[in-house]
């Protein structure tokens, strides 16, 4: 199979990893959320959003492959799509996840040694996790209602990592939750996202009133979330912010 010379890529964080395994020029198509690499990615074209793509701008592309995930976007769209083109549906709940995948688009692609690379650069960064003790942890998505991260997701895959015990760890998906219940479950730290709520400081000072015992702190929802090449600077900074909140 010939590496495809027109891809639409409806997930961010691959977008920016298409880039990144030198295939730029062949991304012909993304969604409006992809913003990285910022500089570059404004030669494709925007193809409406990730839950709801343009088909028809999609369709009068012809793209040779089309990068699409499970949980970013939706099945009927995929599924459509699936009748006329080559879709990548890729799957990712876990760092290891994420690694296969870079692997699979680079070996597709015709980018298989700068895949092994990047992943290769990935891992290093992963080993070095620093010893710290372990500490528990909130990371919320969304307020109003307040929502945070069970088990099966990229996030809490990113948070064990870094010894940070995520305490909604026995629930699944992205589930609704309370201050209240925060609070109850006596977390060391509360993780308040930039993404996809952007929460700021006033938040922060909201959930201190409601929660004075636990350490609250706004982070990079970038760090926790996107995959792919964006992982390496991510993982970086993770080391870093993970010796400084011991």
């Amino acid at each position: 199979m010939n590496p495809p010379q027109k891809i639409v890529s409806l997930v961010p964080s691959l977008t920016e990893l298409l880039f990144d395994l030198g295939l730029g020029k062949q991304v012909i198509g993304r969604t409006r959320f992809c913003i990285h690499p910022e500089g570059k990615v404004n030669q494709a074209e925007i193809m409406g959003g990730t839950k709801n793509p343009r088909l028809d701008k999609i369709q009068e592309a012809q793209p040779d492959l089309i990068i699409a995930n499970k949980e970013e976007n939706r099945k009927k769209d995929i599924e459509k799509l699936q009748s006329d083109f080559e879709v990548m549906v890729t799957d990712i709940n876990t760092i290891e996840d994420a690694l296969l995948t870079i692997h699979e688009i680079g070996k597709r692609c015709g980018a298989e040694e700068a895949a092994e690379e990047l992943t290769s650069a990935i891992r290093k960064e992963y080993d070095n996790v620093p010893n710290e003790p372990l500490l528990s942890v909130a990371y919320l998505i969304w307020r109003e209602p307040w929502m945070t991260i069970g088990s099966d997701t990229y996030i809490h895959s990113v948070l064990r990592r870094w010894k940070l015990e995520n305490v909604f760890g026995d629930q699944t998906r992205y589930p609704k939750t309370s201050l209240d219940e925060i609070k109850n479950k006596q977390p060391d730290i509360i993780l308040l996202s930039s993404e996809p709520y952007p929460f700021k400081e006033k938040h922060l000072k909201e959930i201190e009133q409601n929660c004075p015992d636990c350490r609250v702190l706004l982070v990079d929802g970038e760090w926790f979330s996107w995959y792919g090449s964006r992982m390496l600077p991510s993982f970086r900074k993770l080391n870093s912010f993970r010796k400084a909140i011991s």
